[in-house]
């Protein structure tokens, strides 16, 4: 089998083909529905709206009235 992809080339695809190869190659065909839901999980997570905002690229990443740390209309943190 040959090592899984580096880098920006991997995919959650190509890491689930990889690791669900891996698994059978090891006498462990059991974990494939484990490696899937994490895979589905993973997807999940980052088509997230939230994952935007985090990245700055959000809805109101580019509102000059969009609260920033310190600053009025920011959610108080907690302790």
């Amino acid at each position: 089998m040959s090592e899984p992809l580096h880098g920006d080339n991997m995919t959650t695809e190509d890491w689930l083909a990889w690791a669900g190869a891996d698994a059978v190659r090891r006498g462990l065909p059991e974990l494939k529905p484990l490696l899937e839901a994490l895979a589905d999980a993973q997807r999940r997570l980052r088509a997230a709206d939230w994952n935007e905002d985090a990245a700055g690229r959000g809805a109101d990443a580019g509102r000059p009235d969009a609260a920033r740390p310190g600053e009025p209309g920011e959610p108080e943190a907690r302790p």
